[in-house]
């Protein structure tokens, strides 16, 4: 066993070559601030510690592992929304935020028997191409049982580089009963997969449009465009863009989107980071629209935003509240003001930092950072009922992919209402506001609140959000 002198020595070589090699000389930094050496010195209890792991632990540790414990307790100490990011989550981080990924297309789900089941496979996808169909049931992926096994690890098997063949074997049982079960073996050739930002677009009763977002992605701003173009063909003659559960996502992408709606021209956010030494601020960006708005700027607007409501889509509910472009109904958002970089490392490869570099400011010229934008027209959902509402809609086209624009808000979408309906009262009070007057500057004047009101920074913290329930239903793969 080496000396703990020599161990010492050598893990804080290790220690401080790694910290160049992730931060880029940032030890020579170090040095050159005026309090340089004490920094070094508060490291060296890291090489400390790794060296007594080593040497006393009661297993063999995974040196890979310790480090990364490290790493992740560095971040949790900053803030709650700085952390690090694993390679195979970083992964996940790039495709969802780029809008797409390497896969076959399909959605999957547990049955109750614990089965891999295909929810559905999207429209034009290789799995559509291919021949799979909805409520297959996946036997193997590329000969490996899938007897016990997660989404995770499915999804893991089922995704690859483009062009790569993925081998499926799956069980599809006819709506026929009369004929056979068939096991069939289909090879399916990876493709180029889009992830889309908008779960449902319809024109509700009054020639209502209703358009319901996800989270924000380098392709929303295109995805709400097109589908914009389509419901006006339908008749829509007012909005209503659903903003509910959504955690955001691209900063860039909340100016894209806004810019749908505001003039050319229009300042829709800016961020402010660390005061420098030499007065300057870091992380200072101003974003403003940059094409004209697809809709008239008297076309009639409502935002629906809850407690879910958060980051990005905060961002387009102040612009959009602050230039009198849209009435805001519902409940209080989130208030995530802060902005979080992702910072590629060289080690671990492929992995990276998410870290808190700035907070944004709405053109009222607050954060709103842990306090959150307050609605025009507040709409009370207690949580209960928000939970069974989201699960209703998820239910109502769960069995039947080509109702996904058609999910169940209760009376508000036409159907069926019982004791065990779950009413969306926030949609549904959204489009009574609609439809009492046909002129948006009468809606303004009747509903609209002074942002001097709506929008003001927090004096103390809240506590965090519960996020939405979860369904077990994967993303497309």
């Amino acid at each position: 066993m080496k000396s703990y002198r020599s161990q010492f020595l050598g893990l804080f070589v290790f220690l401080s070559a790694t910290t160049l090699v992730l931060t880029n000389g940032f030890v020579a930094r170090i040095f050159a601030q005026e309090n340089g050496a004490e920094i070094v010195t508060k490291i060296e209890p890291i090489a400390v510690v790794l060296d007594e792991i080593m040497k006393h632990y009661v297993e063999n540790p995974d040196a890979d592992k310790v480090i990364e414990g490290a790493l992740i307790g560095m971040m949790n100490s900053l803030d709650d929304h700085s952390s690090y990011v694993p390679p195979q989550v970083y992964q996940e981080i790039t495709e969802d935020t780029e809008g797409e990924f390497d896969g076959i297309g399909v959605q999957i789900k547990l049955d109750d028997d614990k089965n891999i089941v295909i929810f559905h496979p999207l429209p034009a996808s290789p799995a559509a191409k291919a021949g799979l169909m909805g409520n297959d049931i996946i036997v193997k992926i590329d000969g490996i049982s899938t007897e016990g096994m997660s989404l995770d690890e499915a999804k893991d098997l089922i995704r690859g580089a483009r062009g790569t063949v993925v081998h499926l074997t799956v069980f599809r049982q006819h709506e026929n009963e009369e004929a056979n079960p068939e096991l069939l073996e289909i090879d399916v050739t990876r493709g180029r997969i889009p992830l889309e930002s908008v779960m449902e677009s319809r024109v509700l009763d009054g020639r209502v449009g209703y358009v319901r977002i996800s989270d924000f992605k380098k392709t929303t701003a295109h995805e709400i465009s097109s589908r914009l173009k389509e419901l006006e063909e339908e008749g829509m003659r007012s909005l209503i863009l659903d903003l509910r559960w959504n955690p955001g996502g691209l900063l860039s992408a909340s100016k894209d989107v806004a810019e749908l709606f505001l003039p050319k021209g229009t300042k829709v956010t800016y961020t402010k980071g660390r005061h420098q030494s030499d007065g300057t601020v870091s992380e200072e960006i101003t974003l403003y629209t940059e094409r004209d708005p697809i809709l008239p700027e008297n076309f009639p607007m409502v935002l629906l935003v809850n407690e879910q409501t958060a980051s990005s889509s905060e961002i387009v509910t102040g612009a959009l509240q602050f230039y009198e472009r849209a009435l805001v109904v519902g409940m209080k958002t989130f208030g995530k003001g802060s902005v979080q970089t992702i910072i590629p490392l060289r080690r671990p490869k492929d992995s990276a930092l998410r870290l808190t570099t700035a907070l944004y400011y709405t053109p009222a010229d607050v954060t709103i950072n842990k306090h959150g934008i307050l609605p025009d027209v507040e709409v009370p959902l207690p949580m209960e009922q928000w939970r069974d509402l989201f699960l209703q809609m998820r239910e109502s086209w769960e069995t039947d992919p080509a109702m996904q624009n058609q999910q169940n808000h209760g009376s508000v979408t036409g159907d069926t209402v019982d004791e065990t309906t779950v009413e969306d009262v926030q949609l549904k009070r959204a489009v009574e506001i609609l439809q009492e007057d046909a002129v948006w500057e009468n809606l303004l004047k009747r509903y609209h609140k002074d942002t001097a009101e709506t929008q003001v920074a927090a004096a103390e913290a809240k506590d965090e959000a519960v996020s939405p329930p979860v369904v077990e239903l994967e993303a497309a793969q």
